[in-house]
C-alpha cells in the first residue's frame, strides 16, 4: 500500500483515497436575475414571432434574437396549429347537416292518427308528415312554409 494512504482516515462518506483533502468552498455564484424569471407574451407578440419563424431557416438564431428558448418557439407553433385545426373543425361542424332517420316501425304501413312519422316546425307552423306521404307533396308543403316566413 502507498505510504500516503496509510495516514488517510476518511472523515465523511464523500472523502476518497485520492490524497486530496476536503477544501472549503471559495466562491459561490448566485444567479438571481434568471431565477424565477417568467415573462408574459401577448398574443400579438407570439403570432409575430411565429410568423417570423415561418420565413426563417434557423430557429435557434431566431429564438436567441427574441431571448426565448427554441423549445418555446416550437410550442407556440404547435399551439397555433392546434388552434387553427380546432377553428376549422368548428367551422365544419357549425354548417347545417342532415340528421339520419331511424325508424322504429319495422316497415309497417300505419293509418290513422299514429301514422305521423315526422313533425317539422318552421316559425311556429307545424307540418306532420305521414309515412305514406308522397315526396312531391312534402317538398311543396316545405317550400310553402318557407315562403310564408
Amino acid at each position: 500500500m502507498l505510504a500516503w494512504m496509510e495516514d488517510f482516515t476518511p472523515t465523511t462518506a464523500l472523502d476518497t483515497c485520492t490524497g486530496v483533502g476536503p477544501e472549503p468552498v471559495r466562491r459561490v455564484e448566485l444567479l438571481s436575475g434568471m431565477a424565477g424569471r417568467r415573462r408574459s407574451w401577448s398574443l400579438e407578440q407570439k403570432l409575430a414571432i411565429v410568423a417570423e419563424a415561418e420565413r426563417c431557416d434557423n430557429m435557434t438564431a431566431l429564438a436567441r434574437r427574441h431571448d426565448i428558448r427554441t423549445s418555446q418557439l416550437y410550442t407556440w407553433r404547435r399551439e397555433l396549429r392546434y388552434a387553427m385545426e380546432a377553428a376549422r373543425a368548428a367551422e365544419v361542424n357549425s354548417a347545417p347537416m342532415f340528421v339520419p332517420v331511424v325508424s322504429d316501425g319495422g316497415g309497417r304501413v300505419a293509418s290513422g292518427p299514429r301514422d305521423v312519422a315526422i313533425e317539422v316546425e318552421i316559425d311556429g307552423a307545424v307540418a306532420r308528415i305521414s309515412r305514406t306521404a308522397e315526396v312531391d307533396l312534402v317538398v311543396a308543403v316545405m317550400q310553402a312554409l318557407r315562403a310564408a316566413r
